[in-house]
């Protein structure tokens, strides 16, 4: 569905109320999680866990998929709300939606949060839940760790491309797949930034520039921090050996080109991507009721996507088997010749 002029209209005038995020963080997480009060919990079918990251606890919910059916996957999702809002609560609809529409298994992370806890806190939470599910998805949920998709929206999506990256460079375990909706990819978004999308929705679609740049201020440490690959990974060198990628952007969203531009990134390094734009939709459209054309479009894709195990096409090989993470084929050369 377009977006008409009233709509439009309504969106600028929402747009247009200057509310200074970095006053009002608190105001909004008291609100987020009233109008998500965990009363509702008893209707989803749930699990809730705490996962030691050295001196503190993650809390994760484990959302089943409709009863009598088993998972095929994993989606070990990362929430949204600029690393500042949101938890596990608030998400409780998305990820009900979630695991009902894929028939996986998912598994909210309920890292820490902005500014009480700057970079790298999230995303060392993050990590250290993605690290204890791929040791031991095996014996927790007798899946192999290739049917494991790391999965987040905007600073989600962020938290997930950070921890493949990271998850490449430490070594500790290997990710296979990612989707990426909507991401935070870069840390300008300023009348300087290089994105066409920046400036073309960066005030009228609820989602606007200046609350990114506020909701980045507050997640940072420090300056330097905007070009760490971790912080902003459209900011890395090394875009090789990174998961088969789904990324999904909102047309009227003032991220979507830099989420767009870290998907050929992720192409010129020789990676497995797709990268869609929702038509007509706004920044945060997963977490629309399932009803809505946008959510329905995107689990097509995302279920298509998680179907899909790509074999190895190389000449030399010219054998069906799993590729690496990156698209190359896994396969030692020697036996290709044999």
């Amino acid at each position: 569905m377009a977006i008409n002029k009233a709509v439009l209209a309504a969106l600028k005038a929402i747009s247009y109320a200057r509310i200074d995020v970095k006053k009002t963080y608190k105001l909004e997480r008291t609100i987020v999680n009233a109008a998500h009060f965990p009363l509702l919990k008893p209707f989803y079918k749930t699990w809730d866990h705490k996962v030691s990251c050295g001196d503190h606890e993650v809390p994760v919910r484990l959302f089943s998929p409709p009863e009598g059916q088993t998972p095929a996957s994993i989606l070990l999702f990362f929430h949204g709300g600029g690393w500042v809002t949101g938890n596990i609560d608030s998400y409780n609809k998305v990820c009900m939606a979630m695991a009902r529409l894929t028939g996986c298994l998912v598994i909210s992370v309920d890292y820490r949060l902005a500014p009480e806890y700057r970079f790298p806190c999230a995303l060392d939470d993050c990590y250290q839940v993605a690290e204890q599910v791929f040791m031991h998805t095996d014996k927790l949920f007798h899946l192999p760790p290739e049917r494991v998709t790391l999965i987040g929206d905007s600073a989600g999506g962020n938290l997930a491309a950070a921890v493949s990256l990271l998850a490449r460079d430490r070594g500790d375990f290997i990710p296979s797949s990612q989707i990426l909706l909507y991401p935070c990819t870069h840390s300008d978004h300023s009348e300087s930034s290089p994105f066409p999308s920046v400036h073309e929705n960066g005030t009228d679609y609820l989602l606007t520039s200046e609350r990114v740049n506020a909701f980045l201020e507050l997640y940072q440490s420090c300056p330097a921090d905007q070009i760490n690959p971790y912080f902003a990974p459209l900011m890395s060198t090394d875009f090789s050996r990174q998961p088969r990628t789904l990324i999904m952007t909102a047309e009227y969203d003032p991220l979507r080109d830099e989420g767009e531009a870290y998907g050929e990134k992720l192409k010129e390094a020789g990676n497995m991507v797709e990268v869609v734009r929702m038509k007509d939709a706004l920044h945060g459209f997963i977490s629309l009721p399932s009803g809505f054309s946008q959510v329905q479009q995107a689990y097509a894709i995302i279920n298509r996507f998680l179907g899909e195990v790509p074999n190895c096409e190389c000449k030399e090989c010219q054998e069906e088997h799993p590729v690496e993470p990156s698209g190359q084929c896994g396969q030692d050369l020697s036996s290709h010749q044999q």
